[in-house]
């Protein structure tokens, strides 16, 4: 299904100001009571950055936050691998260190209604000169659902214990305090933070990243590595994300694409690797989907993969580079995620540092995710092929992190908490 959606970012000058924001727009905030079916098909949030929320309740209340969101992302971008290009003074897209407060995220299934949604923002804006918007980044899912390197995107998420409705075959059910605090999570306790309950009880973290994509090298990659033909190109393709690019896993269909698999939601996600492809010669071990979610590859090490799960959504940005061009126009785009976790440190950090940009996980040394991979350490890709091992080498950095923040986003009741012991 299509998206169209905003990312908008203001910097707070009046911590006064917010009380009167945060009034107006509590009663047009969307709930996740109706996660699976919005009664309006559109959806307002108010997140905030620990510089924003510090501003507004003071550092103490803070002090048992997670360390990751009070530090911010630009300053754990060392251990995140936002280093060289994708380094925080590359980055265009505001942070907590740098002006980043307060942000509305804007998602709707129709141009229509996502301009309804941001008009309720502007009202709730108007008259308010201590909350200035310092960003705005429209985003969406085209119809095709695939985002700009080719892939259909979005295809494979864990079932939430409680959300409603049945997982689908291959889906994990994960306990929901994996993802919003106040309720039982994997390790067997509440998801909970040191602070007043009132706070943070029904809300969580959202890691999000701006990653600028460039299409044209992207595409010049796979057709030189791919040995210049259109089969050899999509193969690499595939191996390198695990999927083919109309989202059919190579588990499943490993030696040609199938549309038709891609499309059955009731199959697509079912299967695993531990039995029928330990060695990853189906889906490479270092392939993209394999390292994000190793589902049960891990199974004889201590690395309990429950306990690394996060909810990610992908909206692009920037106009579509035309059908088979390969030189590159200048123009602007990628993609934005919202990943939402709530354990930053062991959910999306450990992902990142230890799964995207490592290789020792699965005996492949500093080399690194070849679709989102740091290139500074290691720039080869290596893959099981017939008759001999295929190996591709001079990965250019086709993506570039352009921002990163871990923000909060609260629930209803800790916004309307926050208004009655600060701004009444």
């Amino acid at each position: 299904m299509p998206y169209f959606g905003s990312y908008l970012m203001f910097t707070i000058h009046e911590a006064n100001a917010v009380g009167t924001l945060l009034r107006r727009l509590i009663p047009h905030i969307t709930s996740a009571a109706d996660w699976n079916a919005p009664a309006e098909n559109a959806w307002i949030n108010i997140v905030f950055s620990y510089a924003g929320l510090r501003k507004l309740v003071g550092d103490k209340l803070l002090e048992g936050f997670p360390k990751e969101f009070r530090q911010g992302m630009a300053a754990r971008s060392g251990y995140l691998g936002d280093v060289g290009v994708n380094a925080p003074e590359h980055w265009d897209l505001p942070h907590g260190g740098n002006g980043f407060d307060i942000g509305l995220l804007v998602m709707a299934g129709s141009l229509e209604l996502k301009d309804a949604k941001l008009a309720t923002g502007r009202e709730a804006l108007d008259g308010i000169p201590g909350v200035e918007l310092i960003n705005r980044l429209d985003v969406g899912v085209p119809p095709t659902l695939r985002e700009h390197f080719g892939y259909v995107d979005g295809i494979s998420h864990p079932f939430i214990e409680g959300q409603g409705g049945s997982p689908l075959s291959g889906q994990d059910v994960l306990k929901p305090g994996e993802f919003i605090l106040g309720y039982e999570n994997e390790l067997g306790s509440v998801a909970s933070l040191d602070a007043p309950e009132a706070l943070w009880r029904n809300g969580t973290f959202v890691a999000i990243r701006k990653i600028r994509q460039d299409v044209a090298a992207f595409r010049r990659f796979l057709h030189e590595a791919g040995g210049g033909t259109t089969e050899g190109a999509e193969m690499l393709a595939a191996k390198m994300m695990g999927r083919w690019r109309s989202g059919a896993p190579l588990a499943l269909s490993p030696d040609k694409d199938d549309p038709a698999l891609a499309q059955e939601s009731s199959r697509n996600n079912a299967f695993s690797y531990y039995q029928t492809d330990a060695e990853g010669r189906n889906t490479p071990v270092g392939s993209h989907i394999r390292r994000v979610n190793p589902r049960d590859a891990l199974k004889d090490s201590l690395t309990n993969i429950r306990l690394h799960r996060v909810l990610r959504r992908g909206f692009a940005f920037g106009p579509s580079l035309p059908d088979n061009t390969m030189i590159d126009d200048g123009i602007d785009r990628g993609i934005m995620l919202a990943i939402i976790n709530a354990n930053p440190g062991r959910q999306f950090e450990f992902v990142q540092a230890q799964w995207v940009n490592d290789g020792d996980f699965i005996t492949q040394g500093t080399r690194t995710d070849p679709i989102v991979g740091r290139r500074d350490q290691a720039d080869d890709y290596q893959y099981p092929a017939k008759p001999v091992r295929k190996r591709v080498q001079g990965i250019p950095a086709y993506t570039a992190t352009r921002g990163g923040e871990h923000v909060f986003l609260p629930g209803i009741s800790a916004i309307r908490w926050v208004v009655e012991q600060y701004f009444w």
